[in-house]
């Protein structure tokens, strides 16, 4: 007898059976959640030129131009959700303000945080982007939320999760009991279960960051990199990879598949912004999802998922993957802000860039 595959809502309705005194109004959110993604990859899939040969022209250059694809991801998860009774408002990084339930729908007592569309401008030469999205319960139970629901730590997700758009699309989820991916079966619309428990590979000698940027990095970061682009005349004695995608999703799933490590590190850019990554709708979800897999989350000083957030669009640094590392990266800041390690000098960083020969 041929088992049936394992289906994204199958799994979530054996989650809720798991759950004593579970109502189903999380498992509803959840498939409701899983069809707004499908609506979104669906789009993506059809590509920039495609749409855009789809629009009817406008006639003497007038009209209304296009909706961005963030917008239209953005326009498909509110309207994908607010109808079901089980929210009471969402928060988008598209969006300055949080989104309450309109009053003809029912209020729930959860939360949506989402970004719609990471990595949007990769659309335009395909590359993988995609959907962030975590799941949080108002501390009051149904109702009108307010801002100050949404502000939150980390470590109170009930959910977190993301769909990557690439060769093939998948969702990637926890709900606090480890981390499990899900590919499309275009055939039979479904993401079916393909990556049960997944785990963070440890002693994976690969890194991913904004090299670009080098000069602006702190020196705990700064002595991370060179000790690592010395290979193994350094002091890690073993050679790494450096990769860079510029798409928090693609660069997490390679990790999580992969292992190793990001960097979004805090530079001196923008003085006045602690860090580059939006804290409740990318690093949050990202960080839940990296730990229920064996690995560790971190703002380079301290646990990102214990971090309390002030504002709904507060940035911080993210750095993320194998615990061995992280730790290093922590390790490092510490002895810096001690005054324990030497100015740190490296000829890589002296007067030229990393890729400078002489």
């Amino acid at each position: 007898m041929t088992e049936h595959p394992i289906t994204l809502n199958r799994f979530i309705l054996s989650e809720h059976r798991e759950s004593p005194g579970a109502s189903g109004e999380f498992s509803a959110l959840l498939q409701d959640i899983v069809t707004a993604l499908k609506a979104i990859a669906h789009e993506v899939s059809n590509g920039p030129a495609l749409r855009a040969s789809r629009e009817p022209p406008l006639a003497g250059g007038g009209g209304e131009s296009p909706r961005s694809p963030e917008a239209l991801a953005n326009d498909i998860l509110l309207r994908g959700c607010e109808w079901g009774g089980h929210l009471s408002a969402m928060a988008s990084e598209e969006m300055q303000e949080i989104c309450p339930i309109p009053a003809v729908y029912p209020h729930g007592k959860y939360l949506l945080v989402f970004d719609p569309l990471d990595g949007a401008s990769n659309i335009d030469v395909n590359i993988s982007v995609g959907t962030i999205f975590s799941v949080l319960r108002r501390p009051d139970g149904a109702g009108t939320a307010t801002l100050s629901d949404f502000l939150q730590p980390g470590t109170h997700q009930l959910c977190a999760g993301y769909a990557i758009y690439g060769p093939s699309t998948m969702v990637v989820m926890t709900v606090g009991r480890g981390v499990h991916g899900f590919t499309l079966d275009r055939q039979v619309g479904e993401f079916v279960l393909t990556h049960r428990n997944m785990r963070m590979k440890e002693c994976v000698r690969e890194f991913a960051v904004n090299a670009s940027n080098e000069r602006f990095w702190e020196p705990p970061v700064r002595r991370y990199v060179s000790e690592c682009l010395a290979g193994r005349a350094g002091p890690r004695e073993a050679d790494y990879n450096m990769r860079w995608v510029a798409s928090l999703v693609a660069e997490v799933h390679r990790i999580l598949v992969r292992g190793g490590l990001l960097l979004c590190p805090r530079d001196s850019t923008e003085p006045r912004r602690p860090g580059p990554l939006s804290l409740l709708f990318e690093s949050n979800p990202m960080a839940l999802i990296i730990e229920q897999a064996g690995g560790a989350a971190s703002t380079g000083r301290g646990r990102l998922l214990e971090v309390q957030p002030t504002a709904l669009h507060e940035r911080v640094p993210l750095v993320l993957g194998s615990r061995d590392e992280v730790e290093r990266i922590e390790r490092y800041h510490e002895e810096h802000e001690r005054g324990l390690d030497q100015p740190y000098r490296s000829p890589l960083f002296a007067h030229r860039s990393l890729f400078t020969s002489s």
